[in-house]
């Protein structure tokens, strides 16, 4: 890690290149998940009308939000690679908070749409062709099943990639109760429960967004992500050799899956040395996943003070 140091009426100024990770490549697990769920939508919809189900019609329309949050997802994961420039410095990585919001918001109004429905068929219950409907949801267990494994590893460690799998795995889940409920229906001739299975459908998209939107709306407003713990933070770099205090301590998301930190630490006499500084970019980013840091030292005694901005 090369430095620069320059003097300047007392205070020294150290600069450690930033390098930029690029965002892990999910392209063939979008494009998979897309065409297989744009061929079922087309085929659950055709479907849902022949059989008069407003469980399959809904569960049509939410996987058609799926496919435009997968769109949008996949366009952000794009853009999150773009390397930075002279006017986007930090290049278009936050495109993918934008879009873990959208995804949220989409699945909101799809919801809304789904419920409306429902409750107009409370008072006019139709027949419903359940063993089509069966198979047709049979079909769509397979594929958003396949799709949700596609995301399994990145959705751990991007937010963004959570949202396209949380699409997929209650698309699964969902297709498994409109299986039940049209068994239901079959055995009982009981069609009132096509409705109340569009409810519980809303139900299920609703607890699985939650979350999705919560983190979402917290990253757009560059609170601490979820997975990284302020106080420990503050505890590590005040338990750093030298460090007496810590101020303007700042942590928040730059995208879905990288954060950025920075600090101004209070430290006894004595420059902590570039071998410091490089070992303590080392644990921020293993320690706490945090890649992108800018620290500011002030020296107790003679109140001077450096700059360094760190980056694994």
């Amino acid at each position: 890690m090369s430095s620069h140091h320059h003097d300047h009426a007392g205070h020294d100024h150290g600069h450690h290149g930033h390098h930029h990770a690029v965002p892990a490549n999910h392209n063939a697990a979008f494009a998979i998940a897309i065409v297989l769920n744009v061929v079922f939508v087309a085929v659950e919809f055709a479907y849902g009308f022949i059989a008069q189900s407003t469980a399959l019609l809904a569960d049509a329309g939410h996987n058609l939000s799926d496919v435009l949050g997968l769109l949008l997802a996949w366009g952000a994961a794009l853009l999150a690679r773009k390397q930075p420039s002279g006017r986007y410095t930090y290049g278009l990585r936050s495109s993918s908070i934008l879009a873990a919001l959208a995804n949220a918001l989409l699945l909101l109004i799809a919801c809304a749409a789904i419920a409306w429905e429902a409750l107009s068929r409370f008072s006019e219950p139709a027949p419903v062709a359940s063993v089509t409907v069966m198979v047709v949801a049979g079909i769509g267990i397979v594929i958003n099943g396949l799709s949700a494994w596609l995301f399994v590893a990145g959705s751990k460690d991007d937010l963004n990639i959570r949202g396209a799998f949380l699409h997929m795995a209650a698309d699964a889940l969902v297709s498994l109760a409109v299986v039940v409920g049209a068994a239901i229906m079959l055995f009982t001739g009981w069609y009132l429960i096509d409705a109340l299975l569009s409810l519980v459908i809303v139900a299920v998209i609703l607890y699985g967004t939650w979350n999705l939107l919560r983190e979402a709306i917290r990253l757009a407003l560059s609170a601490v992500p979820a997975n990284i713990d302020l106080d420990a933070v503050e505890q590590f770099l005040l338990a750093l050799p030298g460090v007496s205090a810590v101020q303007d301590l700042h942590i928040w998301g730059m995208s879905t899956t990288e954060a950025a930190l920075t600090a101004h630490l209070v430290m006894h006499e004595g420059h902590p040395g570039d071998a410091f500084m490089a070992d303590l970019s080392q644990q921020l980013t293993e320690r706490y996943r945090i890649a992108h840091t800018t620290i500011q030292i002030q020296q107790q005694s003679l109140g001077q003070g450096c700059v360094l901005h760190l980056s694994d």
